[in-house]
């Protein structure tokens, strides 16, 4: 299951805003993208991958694993002078195609079986960056379920299992109507050994960030979010 940061009905879940938020500050943060070669790792329906484009990189492409995710992102472009190239293909199996200037992923991590695939991950990733570029990775907190109840925000965990080098976690997107996935309880840790194994020389994180309040959701809705959050941005140097 990928979650696709802007593939979720209208009204966007806030969690997904939230992350949308998130990465467009670190994106801005770094100078925007004009110019660079971008790859987004597991692009679904093409959201990221177009926010990419649209910043003016001078070259984007988007790789998933799933074929009907890939043409609905081909079809979404039409029309679109901000051209994506997209690639079947798995992050844990990536083949070479840049060089790339930045990377982003959003959630491809929480979705590897095994510790093996984590790591072959991250190496297929540093593969296809210059020296000195970056990925941005929104990753999942691990710890939550039982304590936190993000169901206000879009998700909910239904249980969480032993199971393998990382729990499996059932969960269900609170749409109508609701979806449900599963993924991979990894530690932050586990994210950053595999980094440093694929041969990134740092690794960061910076909290998720939140949209202006608004009506529908005022401030107070926002800063219990940001006690307890879906998701973090890791960034990585190569």
């Amino acid at each position: 299951m990928h979650d696709d940061i802007s593939s979720h009905p209208a009204p966007r879940a806030a969690f997904t805003a939230a992350d949308a938020h998130t990465l467009r500050t670190a994106l801005d943060a770094l100078g925007g993208v004009r110019d660079l070669d971008t790859l987004d790792v597991a692009c679904g329906h093409g959201g990221t991958a177009a926010l990419l484009a649209r910043g003016g990189a001078r070259r984007t492409v988007g790789v998933d694993n799933c074929p009907d995710r890939v043409r609905r992102a081909r079809e979404r472009q039409s029309g679109h002078t901000a051209a994506v190239e997209y690639v079947v293909a798995d992050p844990a199996d990536m083949p070479q195609l840049g060089p790339f200037d930045l990377v982003t992923a959003v959630y491809p991590f929480s979705h590897a079986p095994d510790r093996a695939a984590l790591h072959a991950m991250f190496r297929g990733i540093r593969a296809n960056l210059r020296p000195g570029g970056r990925l941005l990775s929104l990753v999942r907190n691990p710890g939550a379920y039982p304590h936190v109840d993000w169901s206000p925000y879009g998700m909910r965990i239904l249980d969480r299992l032993p199971d393998g080098d990382a729990p499996l976690l059932k969960a269900r997107f609170l749409t109508d109507p609701p979806l449900d996935f599963e993924y991979r309880e990894w530690a932050h840790a586990d994210f950053a050994e595999a980094a440093v194994d694929a041969g990134f020389s740092t690794v960061a994180w910076q909290p998720s960030r939140t949209p202006p309040a608004d009506a529908a959701r005022d401030e107070a809705y926002w800063t219990a979010y940001r006690a307890a959050p879906v998701s973090s941005l890791m960034t990585c140097t190569a």
